[in-house]
């Protein structure tokens, strides 16, 4: 069903499509295949409901997120279980990603009460100037699967904070995840059309829809450059404010002076999180020629420990991809980097035999000797495999770890402070860990440079992505 001026309702068309656990093929549920005129609706909805929620008190926007918050913590269990089913990843970590989004509920139900205006002064004596900021308007979210509910959350709530309303459309392999969210918004007790969602198989016409909607002022995307760039410049034509969280090709370096156990510990954590199906998994893995072959043994006997399967298993630490097509990444990227030289450590093939045969398994694989004409040393991998390049100079891994088009996440291991904030200072990324795998939190702000996106999410940068400031000038 889709969830339009607060109400569940069928697919104008009347179709639907299935969602399918990608560890076993298993059907887990239906939900409304929505269109065009769905997505209008959706967008008259939230147009509607704009005036009334955007003249509530900031106050009273903050007791809706609240309560949305204690839900999903209440609901974590039961969310993390549809998580795992329907996206994959292992059952502690859907837990984890469940407590996530909760914090973006609750850091934004603190934050829409913080929206703070100035006064300027004037050069004349006569006359005063203020600021203030008031909702963008109506916001249409796109969301990926990957981070089925968080990536939900980091978008609905900053946007209902600011006084927005919004329309969502979730990443067609996920929908189940989407309705369960927005069910907790719902029994929030959240105003008729405030949030409304549109599950839909084929995500080109409901997106253009948004895109050509000029009730729609503010699209907010997270997924591949590709699409990333083609909103913005759909968007353009209207001028609809844009943020775009998109992809990554994030390096992850070894220094000399690192200790490389606790460095490819780091690396295998960061490196597998979520079957390596995250914009800020590591790709290129850059590792001082001094104390590579500690680290690669390191590494290789840590993923090599790593357990493959259905993330409702117990002992599960990898789960499936997300699609056929994906495994086919997989296979591709091996095969032409052992074609050129490269080596497999560990892994490097796809799991096929039982009880993976139902399912969209590949092996945790490390790669060595990569080189720089290897498609995996330029494309972002979005996959379970730990490419080492060996470097000597470290000038020169400055400049591979910032030779490519994305500018998202990256990582540093070294006990040198100068050359900590050094390296930081030069690395042309949006995000940089120092002996650090997990620089993200509700609190801060998330995103890259380059063609890695536009914008910030979480923090208060976040909440500014969902307002207009004003300038009044008082003649006295």
């Amino acid at each position: 069903m889709l969830f339009i001026d607060g109400s569940w309702i069928p697919a104008a068309s009347g179709r639907q499509f299935q969602s399918r656990n990608p560890a076993t093929g298993q059907v887990l549920g239906q939900v409304a295949d929505g269109g065009v005129e769905d997505a209008r609706a959706a967008i008259e909805s939230a147009r509607k409901a704009f005036a009334g929620w955007s003249r509530l008190t900031a106050h009273q926007r903050s007791a809706y997120l609240y309560d949305a918050w204690r839900l999903m913590l209440e609901r974590r269990e039961e969310l993390a279980r549809l998580m795992t089913e329907e996206q994959g990843k292992p059952l502690r970590m859907a837990r984890n990603e469940i407590g996530y989004a909760a914090d973006f509920l609750l850091w934004f139900a603190e934050e829409a009460k913080r929206i703070y205006g100035s006064s300027i002064p004037s050069a004349r004596s006569d006359q005063r100037f203020l600021t203030m900021y008031q909702p963008v308007g109506v916001a249409a979210a796109i969301t990926p699967w990957n981070y089925p509910v968080s990536m939900l959350t980091r978008k609905i709530a900053p946007a209902l904070a600011a006084g927005c309303t919004m329309v969502v459309k979730p990443a067609e392999q996920t929908p189940l995840c989407a309705v369960e969210t927005v069910k907790v918004l719902e029994d929030a007790g959240l105003p008729a059309g405030a949030v409304n969602l549109v599950t839909t198989s084929d995500p080109v016409p409901v997106a253009t829809e948004f895109l050509s909607n000029g009730v729609v002022r503010k699209i907010t995307f997270t997924g591949s450059t590709e699409v990333g760039k083609h909103i913005a410049e759909r968007a353009a034509g209207q001028l609809k404010r844009v943020s775009l969280e998109l992809g990554g090709h994030a390096p992850f370096i070894v220094f000399s002076d690192a200790d490389p156990v606790h460095a490819a510990r780091g690396a295998a954590l960061v490196k597998f999180l979520n079957t390596g199906q995250a914009c800020i998994c590591p790709n290129r893995i850059f590792v001082h020629s001094s104390i590579a072959e500690r680290f690669v043994a390191e590494l290789s006997a840590r993923v090599g420990k790593l357990q493959p399967g259905n993330g409702l298993d117990d002992g599960v630490t990898v789960g499936p991809l997300i699609d056929e097509p994906a495994v086919e990444k997989m296979q591709a990227q091996v095969s032409d980097a052992t074609s050129k030289g490269a080596s497999v450590a560990v892994g490097g093939h796809r799991l096929a035999e039982a009880p993976f045969d139902s399912g969209t398994f590949f092996a945790p694989t490390v790669l060595t000797d990569v080189t720089v004409d290897m498609r995996i040393y330029r494309e972002e991998t979005f996959g379970p495999i730990a490419p080492v390049v060996v470097f000597d100079d470290d000038d020169a891994v400055v400049s591979m770890a910032n030779d490519t088009t994305y500018g998202l996440a990256s990582y540093l291991y070294t006990n040198d402070l100068r050359r900590a904030m050094t390296v930081a200072e030069n690395l042309d990324f949006g995000i940089i860990g120092i002996n650090d795998i997990n620089p993200t939190s509700a609190s801060v702000p998330f995103g890259g440079i380059k063609e890695s996106g536009l914008g910030r999410e979480g923090a208060r940068e976040g909440l500014l992505e969902y307002l207009d400031q004003k300038v009044v000038g008082i003649a006295l």
